[in-house]
């Protein structure tokens, strides 16, 4: 069966696997239905691959080769990462994403550089644009976001896995340095796009690559503290909008919808995150929040920590009727979200109304709370966001804050000269009583003090979030 009479069949599966795209990525938007989205939106990916398998001149041996290394990595890296290590996975495979856009970009300039260009445009799809212009720049536009991607995506990993400072790192000149860079990207393009067959042409083209690569590492390094869950999210559009330019290259439908879903909803979530922080997307990029220079500014922090036992935090909860629980990176690094989940329980059965608030920014990644509650199988009623609940604050007994600490830092609203001032946080100082369970006063991933550590309504529960959430269950089961 020639291709002819299988490119209707084709196209139809494509646009079944877009549809199931845009219906998983629907109810990704939804807590409970999010794992539902995540199959759907699986089966719309086994469908595209097996249209795309249909089409002629695929070497099935390779394809297969991919599959079967691809699988192996996804399923030990599903079963062997902890959940503390999700922001890293995360990071990593966007830029594997971007990666691979950048080698299509590759491989099809060299099959161009070979077959040349009338030779190379018959093997294009019917209906492909007759324009050297237009594939090539598609292809060093595809080449540069997935290079840019891919180094950067690594930046963010080695910053989360501490691997590398997680400060920013700046220097002096550092923005006229990468407006130069991006300067070099335009020149080496337009040496590709003018004549893709001149002797140079191949040259500017590795320099394309290694630009973006550079590029990538210069736009990410001065980025730190707080910042991170952004620019993962920003990552993640840039994987998806590689993938969509490599649809360009390749004249691949389903590939142009599936990557600009992901750079759309990316794009979207940065946004969000952005909002979350009340800072814009260019605050972000170019401020180098959480250096030296700004990492310490605010007023400074006094006042009289008061500690308390397991065994009297136990009283206060016991006799509450209302209970927030504020998770943040510190319940991801003890692992205690079952622990807390069992707490919970008890203190639902106690009588109390119970709720998990999670800040868009909790964690080192958009919905890494989400996550490892959806793990414990905290019900998904109970999950609220700071705007439902801040009004209501002064009237909850008692707020649980468990390793979070920039998204609950009063100096954002109470500090002018704080590099927090300004962000949306969980009023969590407005409770009746606070406790706060922290291995130490260390600031959070940011850097700041704060100041919620000495209000007078606050108690420090210190220890390891996990073994103290433990003994708070047991003093209800000894009750």
């Amino acid at each position: 069966m020639n291709l002819a009479t299988l490119q209707p069949l084709i196209n139809y599966l494509y646009i079944i696997a877009s549809a199931l795209f845009v219906i998983g990525l629907k109810m990704l938007n939804r807590a409970d239905t999010a794992r539902r989205g995540n199959l759907i939106s699986g089966l719309g990916m086994a469908i595209a691959v097996v249209a795309t398998c249909l089409l002629a001149g695929m070497e099935f041996q390779w394809v297969l080769v991919g599959m079967v290394v691809g699988s192996a990595i996804g399923a030990v890296a599903a079963y062997a990462v902890k959940m503390t290590s999700m922001p890293e996975m995360v990071g990593l495979f966007n830029g594997f994403g971007g990666l691979a856009s950048m080698l299509v970009a590759w491989a099809e300039f060299h099959k161009w550089r070979v077959e040349g260009w009338e030779t190379y445009f018959k093997l294009l799809p019917a209906g492909a644009p007759d324009s050297p212009l237009y594939s090539g720049v598609a292809i060093v536009f595809t080449a540069i976001v997935g290079a840019v991607t891919f180094s950067g995506s690594l930046v963010a990993f080695l910053k989360l896995a501490e691997l590398m400072p997680g400060k920013p790192i700046l220097f002096k000149g550092q923005q006229a340095a990468n407006a130069l860079i991006i300067v070099g990207a335009f020149a080496a393009s337009a040496v590709v796009c003018h004549d893709p067959t001149a002797a140079s042409a191949y040259a500017a083209f590795y320099a394309v690559m290694a630009i973006g690569l550079v590029l990538g590492v210069t736009s990410v390094i001065p980025i730190g503290g707080a910042d991170m869950p952004v620019v993962i999210s920003l990552l993640n559009s840039y994987s998806g909008v590689a993938a969509a330019a490599a649809g360009f290259i390749i004249l691949n439908n389903v590939l142009i919808v599936a990557g600009a879903l992901v750079g759309a909803s990316g794009i979207i979530l940065t946004k969000i995150m952005c909002k979350a922080m009340n800072r814009s997307l260019g605050n972000v990029l170019f401020s180098g929040f959480g250096s030296g220079a700004t990492a310490g500014a605010g007023a400074a922090v006094t006042g009289e920590v008061k500690p308390i036992s397991a065994a009297d935090a136990y009283f206060v909860l016991e006799a509450a009727r209302s209970v927030i629980f504020v998770p943040g990176y510190g319940m991801a690094v003890a692992q205690a979200q079952h622990a807390v989940r069992e707490l919970g329980q008890m203190l639902e059965d106690n009588g109390a109304d119970v709720k998990y608030c999670i800040h868009p920014v909790a964690g080192r990644m958009p919905g890494h709370m989400n996550v490892l509650l959806a793990e414990a199988s905290v019900p998904y009623e109970q999950l609220v966001e700071p705007g439902d609940v801040n009004p209501l604050m002064p009237t909850v007994d008692v707020a649980v804050v468990i390793g979070a600490n920039d998204v609950v830092n009063p100096a954002a609203k109470e500090d002018p000269s704080s590099p927090l001032y300004g962000m949306p946080i969980i009023d969590v100082d407005q409770a009746r009583t606070c406790i706060v369970l922290k291995r130490s006063m260390k600031p959070g991933f940011a850097g700041v003090d704060n100041p919620l550590f000495f209000k007078p309504n606050t108690r420090m529960l210190f220890g390891d979030a996990k073994a103290t959430v433990a003994q708070l269950a047991a003093e209800f089961k000894g009750a």
